[in-house]
């Protein structure tokens, strides 16, 4: 299929002088490698010391706190979206005329570059099959380009650039992002109500996938999910679907359930192509396997190194990531809506340990009004919940909720406002027995962080 390009995309075309403002996020490191890959000077800067400015490091002056003079002779300024309007990079860049993209634009004029991008897609799963594919491409020697919503411990890092000309790339439906890139095979895990801020309707938002997957010659589908086969109803694409139902093309038999994971085998159109180990706990995960699976099949990947990539896969990071025992096993996770948050408490449950306490950071008002109900559902699953005040991020509280609001409707919940103090209330209160997991996607996990440092101190 012939690749569509923007107009911005000639911009990138045209340098070769890159300055990154934001350059130490995980979405911005792995995009910097890649432009590095391909011939360009970076520079960036960046107000935090963090794991991924060390890699930077290695290729690109960084610059740490923002400052006007870091753009020096740069003949494009890239910036995340979380770089306000008013920074002072930024400023100088517009002053001097000098263009300006953000990321997302970037990225999709990266995969333009590519003949075999994959986009995998979905409301829940994306980092984890994202991350799953590009082990199971850098096992089997496929030389991947990858750019991950996580941390792949494999190479313990956000993304890979490799020699070939497949590049594996998380493809995000918040704010239509997504229909910036080009994907030329599509993987949609699953359709679910989230940022419906944006999209106001299920309608809208399975109309913005179907453009998604309108643009690429292969489709990967959730054959099981009901509003990702309406997204592919009226394709013309080739269409694979994966899931429990043996009337999809990938599906599971035997499926045998420990307390490590699920082992399974896979069979395609009636075949059985081989046995799994899938040593992540969580039925949502043979899903994640399933998609990973087929679309590495369909590359041309034996199905040996297939099955011995996902038997040694751990997770992506922030993923029901256990950190350590402390007395208690923590474990960190990114899940910030209902359905994730479920699921994952479900898989904690059926583990041995005497109590799951789950500390939960809300992230924005309007996610946790529309879904006020269907949070207090699956937080209600652990046996006791630690709540911080909702994490607002982009947003302003005009839509009068708080976290009282869920805390009232929660047995066994408290509220504590401040990362020390829940570290302190964690450290006093759980046990050997106990797993205590921290989720959100904010900055919960620095409570990780904390517990870590005094345990290690």
């Amino acid at each position: 299929m012939m690749k569509k390009y923007f107009k911005e995309d000639q911009i990138l075309f045209n340098v070769k002088k890159v300055h990154m403002i934001g350059i130490g996020g995980s979405g911005m490191c792995p995009l910097a490698e890649i432009l590095h890959s391909k011939g360009y000077s970076i520079t960036g800067s960046d107000n935090n010391e963090s794991d991924p400015l060390k890699l930077v490091r290695k290729f690109a002056k960084v610059y740490l706190g923002h400052n006007a003079e870091n753009v020096g002779d740069a003949e494009l300024v890239i910036y995340s979206a979380a770089i306000s309007k008013d920074n002072v990079e930024l400023i100088e860049a517009i002053n001097r005329n000098i263009p300006i993209m953000e990321r997302s634009l970037v990225l999709g004029a990266l995969t333009r570059l590519f003949n075999n991008v994959i986009g995998v897609s979905g409301t829940h799963g994306k980092t984890t099959v994202t991350s799953l594919i590009t082990q199971i491409l850098i096992q089997a020697d496929f030389s991947p380009n990858a750019v991950i919503g996580g941390k792949l411990p494999l190479i313990n890092h956000y993304g890979v650039t490799g020699d070939s000309d497949i590049f594996v790339v998380e493809s995000c439906e918040f704010v239509d992002t997504f229909l910036k890139l080009s994907p030329d095979i599509a993987v949609l895990l699953n359709i679910d109500n989230d940022h419906l801020d944006y999209f106001k309707t299920m309608d809208n938002m399975v109309l913005s996938y179907s453009k998604f997957i309108s643009m690429a010659s292969r489709v990967f589908v959730n054959g099981d999910d009901r509003l990702a086969l309406k997204a592919v109803e009226n394709t013309d694409n080739e269409v694979f679907t994966f899931g429990f139902n043996e009337n999809n093309d990938y599906y599971p038999i035997n499926v045998v359930n420990d307390k490590d994971g699920f082992d399974f085998e896979v069979c395609y159109r009636g075949e059985v192509l081989t046995s799994v180990a899938n040593h992540i706990p969580g039925r949502h995960n043979i899903y994640n396997a399933l998609a990973a699976f087929s679309v590495c099949h369909h590359l041309g990947v034996p199905v040996a190194k297939i099955a011995d990539s996902i038997a040694q896969f751990t997770g992506a990071g922030r993923r029901f990531e256990i950190i350590g025992n402390y007395g208690f096993v923590l474990a960190d996770d990114y899940g910030h809506h209902p359905t994730e948050i479920e699921a994952t408490l479900t898989s904690a449950k059926q583990l041995d340990f005497n109590r799951v306490i789950v500390v939960f950071q809300p992230f924005t008002f309007s996610r946790t009004k529309m879904l006020k109900d269907e949070f207090v559902k699956a937080l209600s699953i652990a046996d006791e919940i630690i709540l911080t005040p909702i994490m607002g991020s982009r947003e302003v509280n005009t839509y009068g909720i708080y976290s009282e609001d869920l805390q009232k409707e929660l047995k066994n919940s408290i509220i504590i406002d401040g990362f020390e103090k829940i570290k302190d209330y964690i450290l006093e209160n759980y046990h050997e027995g106990d797993l205590v997991i921290t989720m959100g996607c904010g900055d919960i996990y620095k409570v990780c962080r904390l517990i870590s440092e005094e345990k290690n101190a």
